[in-house]
């Protein structure tokens, strides 16, 4: 048994996977394989732990509960040999957001250098969403641009936070014509608390969508300590349908910290306060450790691709099942299924 770890690091620059070559075309002509299902996966042990150091003869893939050979294998450490990463950070802007951001504005900055380093091959956007839904920073590949951009965000009015996963599924992270084994990774980092009232699009739309353009929906709750919001359900549900995760930095922050009181009010509510002590330190540390687990999952990702038993002829959703057997416990990370390109296409 192999488990190997990694903490993730900055990100390193990705290049594009090349298809195989045409044997009847020139020396210099490649072609790229298009009837490929390009699928990442992450695995952690029990801890919580990224497993590093697997080999493609690990993974057992079934679609539609039929194994599939993979013919392409990309280790999780092999960032220079993965297809370049496309991020959208969507962040809440509404009136509920203003009591929190300042808290998590540098956090999310680190998360963009991060996911974005400077000079490399990966690139990412910025949305925000209130009651519309606002494109602050098209592509780039530069994170200062969306660190600065982060930096001066205003906030008010509601939260159409479905309405800015799904224009950016549609309208950032769409692929035409579709690349195969060098397709994007592509990936959505939601900062909010889940809270919707001013969408047009349901959560099904939004999976739908996400799932048609292999979307990997991650979440970084601002929901804190003490609260609870039935509304923090929809991050579960996008992140689960897509392959992602809810990371829940203020959960737990204070749990052994004194100085964060609770006051009785009126009709036995609770007002929470920050005291003094170790609270700031702590929370610090839980948003760096949030952070780290969002970047980690997509940094120590395998690249596992697969020619699908039925073309890409049709408009069916196809399940995906990943085995990982190494006599442990750990946990895999990867998009439930996919609609074939075609779809997208028409």
């Amino acid at each position: 048994m192999r488990l190997g770890v990694l903490l993730p690091a900055a990100a390193l620059c990705a290049a594009p996977l090349l298809g195989q070559e045409d044997a009847g075309a020139g020396p210099d002509t490649i072609t790229v394989e298009v009837n490929v299902v390009n699928l990442p996966v992450t695995v952690t042990d029990s801890g919580g732990k990224f497993v590093i150091d697997l080999d493609k003869s690990d993974f057992d893939v079934r679609e539609d509960g039929e194994s599939v050979e993979i013919r392409y294998f990309t280790r999780s450490v092999e960032e220079e040999k993965k297809p370049p990463l496309h991020t959208g950070f969507i962040v809440d802007l509404s009136n509920t957001a203003r009591l929190y951001y300042k808290t998590y504005q540098e956090s999310i900055g680190d998360l963009a250098w991060l996911l974005v380093p400077e000079g490399g091959k990966n690139k990412g956007f910025l949305f925000g969403y209130h009651t519309e839904v606002d494109e602050l920073v098209d592509f780039t590949n530069d994170p200062i641009t969306l660190t600065e951009s982060m930096e001066s965000l205003k906030h008010g009015g509601g939260s159409s936070m479905l309405d800015a996963i799904y224009r950016a599924c549609r309208d950032k992270l769409a692929s035409q014509p579709y690349q195969g084994a060098s397709e994007p990774r592509k990936v959505i980092v939601v900062i909010g608390d889940g809270h919707d009232n001013a969408s047009k699009h349901s959560i099904e739309e939004v999976i739908y969508e996400a799932q048609l353009h292999q979307v990997t929906i991650y979440a970084v709750s601002t929901v804190g300590w003490g609260f609870h919001d039935s509304s923090e359900e929809n991050l579960v549900k996008l992140t689960r349908a897509t392959g992602g995760r809810v990371v829940r930095p203020l959960q737990k922050v204070h749990k052994d910290i004194a100085g964060y009181l609770s006051k009785p009010q009126d009709a036995g509510n609770y007002q929470y306060e920050v005291g003094t002590g170790g609270y700031a330190a702590a929370q610090l540390s839980a948003l760096y450790q949030a952070i780290l687990a969002v970047a980690g999952n997509v940094q120590s990702q395998y690249i596992l691709g697969y020619v699908p038993r039925k073309p890409f002829t049709d408009r069916t959703f196809r399940t995906i099942k990943v085995n990982v057997d190494l006599g442990a416990e750990i946990q895999l990370f990867h998009r439930r299924g996919y609609f074939p390109p075609s779809a997208a296409a028409n």
